[in-house]
């Protein structure tokens, strides 16, 4: 179906059920009595070719095309009523708007509890998504609005974005504590000694450690691969592994004081966080004012 075909109005009757699970809580969120929703759940089938909601008790059940349909119909939703509010001031303590921040799990762990503590205090109504996006996608994302902002140690981003440096740190190596150990430097030959987790996370920033490694000539064991960082403290707590990770995620996932950290060896070169955002939004009040308040708040 075209575009120029369709009632955008059945979509906001479609996000309506899918988020209330009841026509009559549809309805009264949108002002609208229960025929005329379900007229519009009708006309939504149509468009579909699916039942979409099916009764199950008091509660209408979503059918795996719905499933499929609920979160692009949410970010049409999200995207256009972000678009109707262009150019009206920007109030942050009155704002119901939803923001986009992609960073990956570890920027996750240490960025987002004193965003989300500065965030609620200062706009209690706003909705945050955070979403990890692929590398190669950051940059489409920020352009067409589906982001707001990017963090994390993202240079490639930019020749083709507006960005601030919010700090820089080294890595550190991470390994369970051991009794009486009192070290807090490893030799080359300790460090490609131990056994290593490695992890590819999104931004791609730890894989440049194996590709530093190698063009010195240095080889290390890696005994896990792993996608994400969530994982990491519990797998460290119960071998003797070791990570090399930003000094700032170490120190988040040694809150139990569990684990050594060890200044590295070599010279790798250090992290550079940034926030990036795209051109066509650098006058954005919205824009501005979130990503004043995310550097107030995690800048070094």
């Amino acid at each position: 179906m075209d575009i120029l075909d369709a009632d955008l109005n059945l979509l906001r009757v479609f996000h309506a059920i899918a988020e209330e699970n009841s026509l009559t809580q549809a309805g009264a969120r949108l002002g609208l009595s229960q025929p005329a929703v379900s007229y519009a759940l009708g006309r939504l089938r149509a468009m579909f070719n699916d039942p979409l909601f099916v009764r199950s008790g008091n509660a209408m059940q979503p059918t795996s095309a719905a499933l499929a349909l609920r979160e692009p119909i949410r970010r049409v939703m999200s995207v256009v009523q972000d678009a109707l509010r262009h150019g009206e001031p920007f109030d942050p303590a009155l704002s119901k708007r939803t923001f986009h921040i992609a960073m990956s799990d570890i920027g996750e762990m240490v960025f987002l509890p004193p965003l989300c503590e500065r965030l609620r205090a200062a706009a209690p109504h706003v909705m945050l998504e955070v979403c990890q996006v692929p590398l190669g996608q950051i940059e489409e994302a920020l352009r067409s609005g589906r982001l707001d902002l990017a963090v994390g140690n993202l240079p490639s981003l930019k020749p083709n974005t507006r960005s601030q440096a919010l700090f820089r740190e080294p890595y550190v190596c991470m390994a369970l504590k051991r009794p009486g150990e009192t070290r807090r430097k490893l030799s080359v030959e300790d460090y490609l000694a131990m056994a290593h987790v490695h992890v590819a996370s999104a931004d791609n920033s730890h894989r440049l450690i194996e590709d530093f490694l190698r063009e010195r000539k240095l080889h290390r064991t890696v005994a896990l691969q792993l996608p994400h960082f969530s994982v990491l403290p519990q797998i460290l707590q119960r071998t003797d592994l070791a990570v090399t990770l930003p000094r700032s995620a170490a120190r988040s996932m040694n809150g139990g004081r569990h684990f050594s950290t060890f200044e590295l060896p070599v010279e790798l070169p250090e992290v550079e966080v940034t926030v990036h955002w795209h051109a066509d939004f650098e006058e954005s009040d919205a824009n501005r004012w979130l990503r004043t308040l995310l550097v107030e708040t995690l800048a070094g």
